[in-house]
């Protein structure tokens, strides 16, 4: 009776001398590579993480752009836009190639412009004059469309008018 229970102790098909060592090994291989995968995800490599920061210090701005790196296709995204006035600025326009955005779906940009403006092949922002001291934060919101793969390239400036005042460039890198 003894030997029957230390058989059925083991599942159908397993008897105790069929453990060799091999399939512990490669359970603690799968182990690690699953790991790894796991940690580089954690770590931003598969997209999404914290949005990292570019600064620009003109003579008459600072320019701040906050906006992820790396994405996914079909994923949702906050870029923020941060100017702080050194100078007068007739006109506050931020300018984004017609190239950065495309095939992305910008939902909001808050504050909204109070001109919006598409001409020579980039996206023109109008908010107004700026004093010494003035910030405007902008805030906008997108999705990265279906058809993108690979990723984008462009800058973000900042212009008074016609006139550039500091631009920085941007590159998103778009994962499947």
């Amino acid at each position: 009776m003894a030997a029957s229970r230390s058989a059925s102790a083991y599942p159908d098909g397993i008897a105790p001398g069929d453990a060799d060592g091999h399939g512990a090994r490669l359970n603690w291989i799968s182990l690690a590579v699953l790991g790894a995968i796991l940690l580089a995800a954690l770590l931003g490599a598969f997209g999404g993480g914290k949005a990292r920061g570019a600064i620009v210090d003109a003579s008459a701005a600072r320019l701040e752009v906050h906006t992820p790196r790396v994405l996914r296709n079909g994923m949702f995204f906050e870029t923020r836009i941060h100017v702080t006035a050194k100078a007068p600025i007739a006109d506050a326009v931020i300018v984004v190639p017609a190239t950065l955005w495309r095939d992305m779906t910008i939902n909001t940009m808050i504050p909204a412009a109070s001109e919006e403006k598409a001409e020579k092949r980039a996206f023109r922002f109008h908010y107004g004059p700026m004093k010494p001291g003035d910030v405007l934060d902008i805030k906008v919101d997108g999705q990265i469309n279906p058809p993108l793969f690979a990723g984008n390239s462009g800058s973000v400036g900042l212009h008074d008018g016609d006139r550039p005042i500091a631009a920085i460039p941007v590159e998103i890198t778009v994962l499947p």
